[in-house]
Formats: C-alpha cells, structure tokens, sequence
C-alpha cells in the first residue's frame, strides 16, 4: 500500500477514486512510564519518551486508515494529512488523518 501526501503518484495512474477516508487517535504526550525516579524528573527524558509516543501515534493512525483503504480495496492513498490536537488541558493529543484512497494501474 502506498501511502504519500502528494496528490498523484509518479509513473503510475489513478484509475479510480474511491473515497475520502479518515482516522483518529488518542495518544499521552507525557509518558513517564519505565523510567527511573530520577529519570522522570529530567524534563529532556519526559520530551524524548513524549516524541517517541507521537511518533507511534502517527504511525498507529496511519495503519488504520491503511486498514480502512484495503477494506474498501484500494493500490494507494493519496492526499494524506495528519493533523495534531492538544486535548484535555495538555496531558493527551488528539491524532487524526484523512486522505483518498484509490485504485492505480
């Protein structure tokens, strides 16, 4: 499955457009779980392991709307934005992503 934010994909065509899909996630941006005491009172240990979960919340997202694409039966997904949303008084993110999933020749 070809996932890309471009609109088109080089030297292959789109035969058939179908459908705007979308996805969402919660994720913790603080995560202090596993780390020693000391550890978690070292605010660039807290914003290591807090980009490490965003960036597993994005790929999570992302294996849902592919899940989504396939059940519908598409080669691609094309158009896809991910869109980040602090939520509830800044302890969670909200993840979503949309794109159009379709059919290639």
């Amino acid at each position: 499955m070809i996932i890309t934010t471009t609109n088109s994909i080089q030297g292959r065509e789109i035969t058939q457009y179908l459908g705007v899909i979308t996805d969402f996630i919660y994720a913790k941006i603080y995560n202090t779980k596993g780390l020693s005491f000391r550890d978690s009172l070292n605010s660039d240990k807290i914003y290591e392991r807090s980009e490490e979960g965003i960036d597993a919340a994005k790929q999570e997202v992302l294996k849902k709307l592919e899940a989504k694409a396939k059940e519908m039966g598409a080669h691609a997904i094309v158009g896809v934005t991910l869109d980040v949303e602090v939520i509830n008084q800044g302890l969670k993110l909200g993840i979503s992503s949309m794109g159009t999933a379709v059919v290639l020749r």
